[in-house]
């Protein structure tokens, strides 16, 4: 029995063993993912002197199953005994560590850096920071490139000789001849600065920035200015323009124009780490030369950090920096020849406003949005509308009206009726933006207007704009604005415009409710049934079937099905067909009701508690199951099958025995 206990015990690590070694890739990461379980079946000790060892001689797989395993391994501390062993998982990750595929060399690196902060002082100097040395002085560059990652998590715990070692491994791997060294070491410099004592930074760390600034590697030098920001922020004010400053300044000017894009993307983050003084004297120059650049991502990037770029300023000088040396910039901005620099400026400038206040605003800023209101770029126009609130604050809304709200208009009214289209898809949104009086006094009329429009696609775009308008505002809008100019087009001698009220009926019904559509709409509807062209006919048989479900029982029986009824009989066949359409609704509906009564017989319990209650809608009419008080009285009503259906209405049927 011992003997048989004893297989039974290595049976889940012949299993993994199987699987790890089987040539089903998916089988192996399967394993791979269940190392955990395997490792509580076998236990700690076997985990440490079996499992892990096992792991470590077969890390030659698929790079899916090394990501796998990697990331197991990171939360393996307590399947090996505690912190006390944590130091068991270093050798399968370290393997890890040096593998060629990056996210591989990520994820490991990823997991030492947990697992290090559960070794003891002492166990991080014998075990975790002997591994760093180990790849640190690797031949190959990907176990350099994950020693990068790992110095900053055990400096900061080991002593000071070890200290010194590790500061001159990192420096090593500054100066390494392999460029993706280089980009790993400038990546985790600021980093690094983090955990050193402030002379170190200033006698090893400012070294190391000025030379990887200037590395032959564009990518290294980017990647510099990043570790700009963590260095700045550790410095004292007094050091950064001898330190720090020589070296930016050269980054912004630099001849490869990713450099210029990080310091520009960067550029709000720097202007806080240096501080006022140097932001008036360097930044601000520099700034202006990024919004100048003859490249258009720069100048893209640039532009979207103009609005905090402006609020981070000194308030002493912030209005005269931005309108001597800021504005004049933006001004040539609107105008660039890149619409994504043009959409970058238009997503930010707005908030310009606050900071500049009403008069600045009125007098420099309006005219730059006049000018993007009309850009022909879509992005750029939407950018404009959608921060109009910022304006609207400063300079309130009759000053809007008066300024931007006539270039609205006038775009609305273009002859292109592509510009009009563009404009009516953010009328929802500038009608949020505004509020609903400044919106029925300005734009209303031009929102009715537009369904009028001798282009059916405008058309169309309005009806779907005034359902938006409509689920903004609400129902008792609707009826009061909307709904009486809609139904005064069913009038209209064009049979377009006449269509056009039957569309925006379709799309209003939802949105304004059953009384609203049973009392106002619906006798239009009935109404244009009796219209002199065809096509009018149909669309009134399409729309009875539209809004039906909005309507009651009754108004669908006493005058929605005798209007179908007369339109399935009409000359034209297009009328014949839309009205037995809508008509074959309700035997659809009545098959499907019996379907689902008879199902939820069998599952709802008897609830003599039931009152009238929405149970179903479908096509032409909806049904009501109505179990109102006096029918509890009813012997045998205690289920749904015993009802049925009767001309669109669940009615009780005879009394049953139960």
């Amino acid at each position: 029995m011992a003997g048989a206990d004893g297989d039974d015990s290595l049976y889940p690590i012949a299993v993994l063993i199987d699987e790890l070694r089987n040539e089903d890739v998916q089988l192996r990461l399967n394993s791979i993912k269940k190392l955990s379980t395997i490792a509580l079946a076998l236990g700690v000790e076997r985990t440490r002197t079996e499992l892990l060892p096992f792991l470590t001689d077969t890390i030659y797989d698929e790079d899916e199953v090394l990501l796998a395993l990697a990331e197991q391994l990171g939360n393996f501390t307590m399947l090996v005994g505690g912190p006390e062993y944590v130091h068991c998982l270093l050798p399968p990750l370290e393997s890890l560590a040096t593998v060629e595929e990056t996210v591989v060399r990520d994820k490991a690196v990823e997991s030492l850096r947990k697992i290090s902060q559960e070794h003891s002082p002492v166990d991080l100097e014998v075990h975790f920071e002997p591994l760093v040395k180990r790849l640190a002085s690797g031949d190959w560059f990907t176990s350099r490139t994950s020693a990068c990652g790992l110095f900053s998590v055990c400096y900061p715990r080991v002593s000071s000789t070890v200290k010194a070692e590790i500061r001159q491994h990192f420096r090593t791997l500054c100066s390494d001849d392999t460029p993706m060294v280089r980009r790993a070491a400038a990546s985790k410099l600021g980093e690094f600065a983090k955990v050193l004592e402030l002379d170190y930074v200033k006698s090893d760390i400012i070294s190391l920035f000025t030379a990887l600034a200037s590395d032959e590697q564009d990518s290294v030098r980017l990647l510099a200015v990043e570790a700009c920001v963590s260095i700045a922020t550790l410095l004292p004010q007094e050091d950064l323009e001898t330190l720090v400053m020589p070296t930016l300044r050269q980054a912004a000017e630099d001849k490869s124009w990713r450099v210029r894009y990080m310091v520009a993307d960067k550029f709000s983050e720097l202007q806080k780490a240096v501080g006022p003084e140097i932001t008036k004297n360097d930044l601000v120059p520099a700034f202006q030369n990024l919004l100048k650049d003859c490249e258009a991502e720069v100048r893209a990037a640039a532009a979207n950090k103009v609005k905090e770029f402006c609020e981070n300023l000194p308030e002493d000088s912030r209005e005269q920096i931005i309108m001597t040396h800021i504005l004049p910039c933006v001004k040539e901005l609107v105008s660039d020849t890149n619409q994504h620099v043009k959409s970058a400026l238009a997503s930010v400038i707005m908030g310009l406003s606050t900071i500049l206040g009403k008069d600045n605003t009125i007098e420099h800023l309006l005219p730059l949005f006049l000018a993007q209101l009309k850009d022909e770029c879509p992005e750029v126009r939407l950018n404009i509308i959608s921060n109009l609130d910022c304006v609207n604050e400063v300079i309130g809304i009759r000053q809007l009206s008066q300024s931007l709200l006539p270039a609205i208009v006038e775009l609305a009214e273009d002859a292109k009726w592509r510009v009009r289209l563009a404009i009516i898809e953010y009328m929802p949104l500038l009608a949020g933006q505004l509020g609903v009086e400044f919106f029925d006094e300005k734009l209303n009329t031009l929102c009715m207007a537009w369904l009028i429009d001798h282009v059916y696609a405008i058309r169309e775009a309005a009806t779907c704009n005034l359902m938006k308008l409509v689920e903004k505002f609400g129902a008792e809008w609707a009826q009061n604005t909307i709904v009486p100019k809609v139904l005064g087009m069913a009038n209209d001698p064009n049979y377009l415009h006449r269509m056009t009220t039957l569309f925006c009926i379709n799309a209003l019904s939802e949105a304004c409710g059953q009384d609203i559509t049973t009392k106002q709409m619906l006798p239009v509807v009935l109404k244009m049934s009796n219209d002199q062209v065809a096509n009018v006919r149909f669309n009134v048989a399409k729309s009875l079937q539209k809004i039906g479900p909005v309507l009651d029982s009754n108004a669908l029986q006493s005058e929605v099905k005798p209007v179908l009824e007369k339109l399935a009989t009409d000359t034209d066949m297009d009328v014949k067909y839309f009205a037995q359409e809508a008509i074959s609704g309700t035997a659809a509906a009545k098959q499907i009701i019996f379907g689902i009564l008879h199902l939820t017989a069998l599952i709802l319990p008897p609830n003599p508690e039931w009152t009238t209650t929405h149970l179903y809608s479908l096509g032409m009419f909806q049904v009501e199951l109505v179990l109102v008080d006096q029918y509890k009285a009813v012997l045998g009503v205690h289920s749904l099958h015993h009802l049925t259906v009767q001309e669109g209405a669940l009615q009780p049927r005879q009394a049953q025995a139960v």
